[in-house]
This record gives structure tokens, sequence and C-alpha cells, in this order.
């Protein structure tokens, strides 16, 4: 038994001392713009691997984002948390979320240019199959994916997590060709019950590949440790926030293959 145990614990060793997660800071441009994202690797495996875009919730690039890069680059893929705002822009303050976030819900060639400086990015990287290339989103993250997804981009599947629903493009996709991922605070009140049936109505209509998934007892931000629930419609979920996880990575391991 001793022996099986001594197997078991250096077999876990072997494995941790392989997995070599590497993380950099990456400065880059839209337009004049200076944006800086963090990309999380694994640099034990040398073969091509798919890349995931993380789009930040309206507080801009955190904590949060950067550790689901990392556990994205543990799984074995090359993930890219975007940087949506400009390098330095991260905030606790509600009224300067509320005014950044709400430059790209007016402006959704704004959001789609920062998209793509960010898409270019990580498809650069020598170590990305560019042909496999996803993205998720937290909270006005998920509301990007979304948004990139309705615009006809060429992403295999997009994730939104406890994001906004609803759309500034008129009626809404037309040649979606990402598959889709929504994972929802079935009691999130941020998000009403008429932008639930819009939204599959829309995703009907397109004829999309879609996955609506709504969990009891989860509200906003249920993925994020640091929702305390100071602001009420907004608190972490644990069992919502593992399951949600699981359900992403089924995903992904399906369209990304």
């Amino acid at each position: 038994m001793r022996v099986c145990v001594a197997a078991v614990m250096l077999m876990g060793l072997s494995f941790l001392a392989e997995a070599a997660v590497k993380t950099e800071i990456i400065e880059y441009k839209d337009g004049d713009v200076v944006l800086e994202g963090f990309l999380a690797y694994d640099e034990a495996l040398s073969s091509l691997r798919p890349g995931i875009l993380i789009v930040h919730e309206w507080w801009g690039l955190g904590e949060h984002t950067k550790e689901s890069a990392k556990k994205l680059a543990e799984a074995g893929y090359v993930a890219f948390a975007v940087d949506m705002y400009g390098k330095g822009k991260l905030t606790e303050n509600m009224a300067d979320a509320a005014k950044w976030s709400g430059e790209f819900k007016s402006n959704p060639p704004l959001a789609k240019g920062r998209f793509l400086a960010a898409h270019e990015v990580l498809a650069s990287r020598i170590n990305v199959d560019k042909s496999r290339i996803g993205a998720m989103g937290y909270c006005f993250g998920g509301t990007i994916v979304l948004e990139m997804a309705r615009l006809g981009l060429d992403l295999d599947g997009v994730v939104s997590f406890h994001g906004g629903l609803g759309t500034t493009q008129g009626s809404g996709a037309k040649d979606i060709k990402a598959k889709v991922l929504v994972c929802h605070g079935a009691d999130d009140p941020l998000v009403p019950a008429a932008e639930i049936t819009a939204f599959q109505e829309e995703m009907r209509a397109s004829k999309a590949d879609w996955q609506f998934i709504s969990y009891g007892g989860a509200v906003h931000s249920f993925t994020n440790p640091a929702a305390t629930g100071v602001i009420p419609a907004a608190k972490y979920h644990e069992p919502t926030a593992r399951r949600s996880w699981v359900a992403m990575m089924e995903f992904f391991g399906e369209v990304l293959k």
C-alpha cells in the first residue's frame, strides 16, 4: 500500500513539474490607444494549441480575469486577457466603470476594433493554432463576446458569464458563425426576463448553435470571489462558479477540439 501511495504522489509531482504556466504582460495598441493585456500558456507544451480571448468585467482588467487565464493555460490553452479600456484603467468606482463600459455600448465599431486588436495579438503567437480561437467574458465582457459573435467574427465559440444579453445591432445576429454558450444567474436582477426572451428568439431566428444555462440561486457576478454582496445584485456563488466553469470547459473542448 505504501508503495502504491508513493507512486501516486510521485506521479502527481511529476505532472506539476512538467506543467509550467508562464505569464506575460503584453503591451499593444488600437490606433493611438495603448493597451495592456495578460497572456498565459504552458511552456511545457510544444505543439500548437487553441487560443482563448477573455474579456473583463466593467471594472477593467483585474485579478479575476487573470486567474481565469492561468486556469485555461493549465488546461492546455493559450489564454489572452483582453484590455478593452486602455493601460492602467482599472477601478473600484461604479461611476467610472459605468462611464468606461458605456462608451462601447454606444459605439460598436470601437468595441470591434479593441477586440480585433487583441485577437491579432493572440493569433500571432507562435504557439497558437490561429484556426482554433474562442472567446469568453464576464459581465461587460460577456456582452462584448456576444456582440462579436453577432458581428459574424471568425470565432469557433463564445461563452458569456453573467453578461447582458441585449444588443446595439438593431435586429441582432444575421451572420453568426461562432457557437454560443450563455451561463446566466437565474436570479440576476440586472437582466430582465424580457431581455432573456428576446435573446433566445434572436438566436433561434439566426439559426445559431447556442446553449443557455440558467443557474438557480445565482445573481450577477456569480463567478467572482471578490463580489461579496456589497452590491446586492452582484454576489459570488461558489456552486454556480464551479458548475459553469465545467460547462465552459466541456464547450471549448468540443468546439476547439
